[in-house]
């Protein structure tokens, strides 16, 4: 009796499993339909009739409720991109690829961030900061009351370099705002005319963001350097801890310039997300701009896909120059973004500027590499070298402390060292950072293979310089095979004029292109 009775109740909590209701996962979307038809004259009228057939268009496939379309959809793009971005089944975003009004579905994915001297490299001015009349920024006359807009983390509006001190009217045709309801202590000028912020998207995988989200400041600095580069200021005395002083400006000082804030904290290494992307496009298509840059990108895919791709079309399409970045997952084959054909893709390359830092081993071979470092070591002392895969922490791999990642390193074996480390995954600052919390002098970074000989100087945290592949192999090899080898590193210097130059960066992203290979483009 007691086993029937056991045997009855696990049947009936079986049956109460499968009567269960399953709950299908949401997950967010873009539904792209093409381009409005707007005519010359829109109203708020217009919008609130597009946004109104969008929650009609996405009702049908919810049961026929408005309300749970409107619950659905967290953007509608309603100036110039049509369509929106809302929470959907996998299936019901199948379903609504299907209808002929729809020209693509896609998730809303995650994209990466692509991260003073140059414009005289490029010979726009002399080496004496005179610009000579047959420059160039003098015929464009510096690129004086066009708008470039800048999508990614936003701007620090009291930069110099957006300082609006000698600057007349805001041209008459520009329609944006300044959107800091959340943040009274973020102004715009007449310089930097306008800033926006979309994190919509970017929330429907962050979960609830609070107030401090809400804001186009940029508290990461890659906004405020990639909108400065394209139109910042004439800046006087702007140098990195002394280093390439001189007068930073963009490639148009005279330019009016907007923030499209779209980059965030990031979420599995992706800051900026596609539904975001596209309503900054729409709304900076309105406010007028001349120029969108736009230095972020992910992998490579259909044109229908790609946020970036369809947000520059339609810019095109308005007469607006779209540039983009081509990526820094160098130097692996067809790892290029933004590849759509219409609009400009940069790769990143060196120019003739070096602040040389060597190191010299105790057998008096000297290796020359580069470095942004304060801090000196006495000069000419030795100091004990030592490879930091030799002074891993006991419960560390050798792969983690050659690379000196956080908590790698056994702080008795650093003290007192110069210490090797390898380039590779994680920062090249952090790796000082953390050689330094060991108790290291000096770091000597060597480039690993994929990074060959390239070279940037860093601001690190101790004495340090970076060396190229070729010369770590000699300089691990010295160590490993000295009884008690030593080295010395320079404090390092600015050196102009250096050749070869231009060269591609390795971390530079290189095609072939993989969406359409027949299309040749040149990355500049």
């Amino acid at each position: 009796m007691g086993e029937n009775f056991a045997s009855l109740c696990l049947l009936s909590i079986l049956f109460m499993f499968l009567l269960s209701p399953t709950f299908a996962i949401k997950k967010s979307y873009v539904v792209y339909m093409g381009a409005h038809t707007h005519g010359k004259e829109v109203s708020s009228i217009d919008y609130d009739k597009v946004r109104d057939s969008h929650h009609e268009f996405l009702g049908s496939y919810l049961g026929g409720s408005n309300e749970k379309a409107k619950e659905a959809i967290f953007y509608s793009y309603t100036r110039h991109i049509n369509g929106f971005s809302a929470m959907l089944e996998d299936e019901e975003a199948i379903e609504i690829s299907k209808h002929p009004q729809v020209v693509s579905v896609f998730e809303n994915r995650g994209r990466k961030l692509h991260t003073t001297r140059s414009w005289n490299f490029l010979g726009l001015e002399h080496n004496d900061g005179v610009i000579p009349s047959s420059s160039l920024w003098e015929k464009a006359r510096f690129g004086e009351d066009s708008i470039i807009g800048n999508l990614d983390t936003g701007s620090w509006p009291e930069a110099e370099s957006f300082s609006d001190q000698g600057y007349g009217p805001i041209p008459s045709k520009w329609r944006g705002i300044c959107q800091s309801d959340s943040d009274p202590t973020f102004h715009c000028n007449r310089k930097l005319i306008g800033a926006r912020y979309f994190n919509k998207g970017y929330a429907t995988l962050a979960g609830s963001l609070n107030s401090t989200f809400n804001t186009p400041r940029d508290t990461d600095g890659h906004g405020s350097h990639t909108l400065s580069t394209a139109g910042g200021n004439f800046v006087e005395g702007s140098n990195v801890f002394g280093y390439g002083n001189g007068t930073a400006k963009g490639g148009s000082p005279k330019a009016r310039v907007a923030a499209y804030k779209v980059c965030w904290t990031p979420i599995s290494g992706n800051e900026c997300f596609d539904a975001d992307i596209l309503a900054a496009f729409d709304m900076a298509i309105h406010d007028g701009v001349d120029v969108l840059s736009v230095s972020l990108g992910g992998e490579a895919v259909a044109y229908a896909n790609d946020s970036v791709a369809i947000g520059s079309f339609h810019a095109v399409k308005h007469g607006i120059v779209v540039v983009t970045s081509a990526g820094n997952s160098g130097p692996a084959v067809s790892t290029v973004s933004n590849v759509a054909p219409w609009v400009i893709t940069v790769g990143a390359s060196t120019m003739d500027r070096q602040f040389p830092s060597y190191v010299t081993l105790g057998n008096n071979k000297r290796y020359k590499g580069e470095s942004l470092s304060v801090e000196a070591l006495p000069k000419g002392k030795l100091f004990p070298i030592i490879t930091a895969a030799s002074a891993k922490a006991t419960h560390a791999t050798t792969y983690d402390a050659q690379l000196c990642k956080a908590g790698a390193l056994d702080p008795k074996k650093v003290k007192g060292t110069i210490l090797v480390c390898l380039r590779g995954e994680n920062a090249r600052v952090d790796k000082g950072q953390q050689a330094a919390l060991a108790g290291a002098v000096a770091m000597v970074l060597a480039n690993d293979y994929a990074s060959g000989n390239e070279i940037i100087a860093d601001p690190h945290v101790l004495p340090a310089t970076q060396i190229s592949y070729t010369d770590g192999l000699d300089v691990i090899a010295y160590v490993n095979s000295t009884r008690a080898p030593t080295a010395s590193i320079t404090h390092p210097t600015t050196q102009l004029g250096t050749k070869p130059a231009p060269v591609m960066a390795a971390f530079s992203s290189i095609g072939p292109n993989t969406v359409t290979p027949q299309i040749l483009k040149v990355l500049r």
